[in-house]
């Protein structure tokens, strides 16, 4: 495995966000992670990347435990993971090409014109080849979260972390997003987390679907396992609020 998490718990002053998370993520995997709005889904995203660290218990990336880490040595651990956020988080005043290369001008030794090839790849790998001298604010929304999905795999990672990948986006571009989700999986191995609130999406691109309840995980399976699931919260929650 190359995420686990072993009796997680995280709360905020009185307030319980997650409760008792056990939770393992195989190598090459992708997961699948919902729920709905407030259940814990973000927060236990955040908590793999160590953004967030658990009121108790413990999350190991590889053979590191990330919960006891200090700041360096987690950068040391972000290096191999990725994340794309909800908003895409690209930085307004510069352009697509600089944000696709800001991490790896910041974090590795690499010549500018080593930096400039990586960019053009990943740029071409997302279907944004012509794109590299606009500016954020030029783009539609499913081009942004493309940029950001080129960023996060600029430093080829094993781990990529998504944050509500979809939301927002027409179905034709969801679809998209969804490909190269799957793309990462099958060319690069990347192993990836998606929270998700779009079932199609989710049944397409995970190898396993975990469902969190009121930060608990009250199911975990492929996606015939969870359309079949006996648990009324769950289908509630595919179903749209209809229990079928």
């Amino acid at each position: 495995m190359i995420i686990n998490l072993t009796d997680v718990n995280k709360s905020y002053r009185d307030h319980s966000v997650l409760r008792n998370i056990n939770l393992s993520i195989d190598k090459g995997e992708t997961l699948a992670i919902i729920g709905a709005s407030g259940s814990g889904k973000s927060t236990l995203l955040k908590l793999m990347i160590g953004l967030e660290q658990p009121s108790s218990g413990h999350v190991w990336i590889k053979d590191k435990d990330i919960s006891s880490l200090r700041e360096e040595e987690l950068d040391k651990v972000r290096l191999n993971m990725g994340m794309v956020f909800q908003y895409s988080a690209l930085f307004d005043s510069m352009t697509v090409a600089d944000n696709v290369a800001f991490g790896l001008r910041e974090h590795s030794s690499l010549a500018e014109k080593e930096i400039e090839s990586i960019v053009e790849k990943k740029l071409h790998t997302v279907g944004l080849d012509q794109f590299g001298q606009y500016m954020p604010n030029q783009l539609s929304g499913g081009m942004k979260k493309r940029v950001s999905l080129a960023r996060a795999i600029a430093f080829e990672p094993e781990i990529i972390l998504y944050d509500e990948p979809t939301s927002g986006l027409d179905p034709v571009m969801a679809g998209k997003i969804d490909k190269l989700i799957k793309y990462t999986q099958e060319k690069m191995g990347v192993t990836s987390v998606v929270v998700t609130h779009d079932m199609n999406s989710a049944y397409y691109i995970a190898d396993r679907i975990a469902m969190i309840y009121e930060g608990k995980i009250i199911a975990v399976g492929d996606a015939k396992a969870i359309k079949t699931s006996a648990d009324e919260r769950v289908q509630e929650f595919i179903n749209g609020g209809r229990i079928i």
